[in-house]
């Protein structure tokens, strides 16, 4: 399979290196609705074993049923947790690492939340879940994405936008949330991400950053906004939204041709200049820093805590 994108008027064709494999294993998170579901679904049918993380069994439930009725039984994986907390992405990088080597690892779970909502660890559970578990995930997963002989990661977010910004003085937004500027800041934190693991680790698994656009996507992109704003995404998905099929088609190209480059941005099949100021590698080499403290220091109470008890 060849992925074939623009760059301006310029056509750059990426060559699979790894056409001739079969059962790769790919983790998808939030792969139980939308656009992971159809991931799973398709990987599955082309012969790759899908881990689907997700948070909700009742979707997890009708994915499995759904794969059995086509005949894909035993090929797709349900992982039920909660991205937003520290321990469930600790307890999902427990659960893949007894799968020995993965080939790719697709980063989809976001949840907009119209209320500030701070999760068990103390974060915002935007920042929490649309950032903070993909940085977990991609750290935590990478000795056995090093050792496919063909892996990517694929962060799926909103690169090639550069409105937004990261607060660097109010990261859980405490005195600034909106759910439009939680959703924004995230995203721009994706884009370091991506910068900060490509220069770290993309020798060895190159990493994609990948904006769909708008998308058909499931109930669970819309549960948890307002009535009214449900309703208006609904109707502007009818009217302009693409297929969820057309919007996955890049990812399977990826998953089947890792690009060569380490960091890869595309913006709905066009690639984006890595000398965006959205991509800077000072802010990123910061926001990692930053990430990685804050990490440490929840990890270090909580280590206190169970002490005291």
């Amino acid at each position: 399979m060849m992925v074939l994108l623009t760059k301006g008027n310029q056509e750059v064709l990426m060559v699979n290196r790894h056409a001739d494999r079969t059962g790769r294993t790919v983790v998808i998170t939030g792969g139980s609705d939308g656009m992971g579901r159809a991931l799973a679904l398709g990987r599955a049918a082309r012969g790759d074993h899908a881990i689907a993380i997700g948070s909700s069994q009742a979707r997890g439930d009708r994915l499995l049923s759904d794969a059995a009725e086509l005949g894909l039984e035993g090929r797709i994986e349900f992982v039920r947790a909660d991205l937003s907390t520290i321990a469930g992405n600790q307890a999902v990088l427990d659960h893949v690492g007894r799968h020995g080597s993965i080939d790719a690892l697709v980063l989809g779970a976001n949840r907009p939340s119209p209320k500030r909502v701070e999760t068990v660890d103390g974060f915002e559970s935007t920042f929490a879940l649309y950032y903070l578990s993909r940085y977990i995930l991609g750290h935590g997963l990478m000795p056995l994405l090093s050792q496919a002989p063909g892996p990517v990661i694929v962060n799926v977010a909103g690169v090639g936008a550069t409105a937004g910004q990261i607060h660097w003085d109010d990261l859980q937004l405490r005195d600034r949330y909106r759910v439009v500027a939680a959703q924004l800041q995230a995203g721009r934190a994706n884009d370091l991400l991506g910068v900060a693991m490509a220069e770290r680790h993309g020798d060895q698994v190159p990493y994609v950053l990948y904006h769909p656009g708008f998308t058909r996507s499931g109930a669970a992109a819309r549960e948890h906004v307002s009535p009214p704003a449900r309703f208006t995404l609904k109707v502007l998905a009818a009217i302009a939204a693409q297929p969820v099929e057309r919007a996955i088609a890049p990812i399977h190209g990826f998953i089947e041709s890792p690009p060569t480059a380490s960091l890869t941005a595309v913006d709905r099949a066009r690639l984006v200049p890595l000398g965006l100021k959205t991509l800077e590698p000072s802010a990123a080499r910061r926001l990692d820093q930053v990430t990685a403290r804050l990490l440490a220091d929840k990890l270090t109470a909580r280590a206190h805590g169970d002490r005291r008890r």
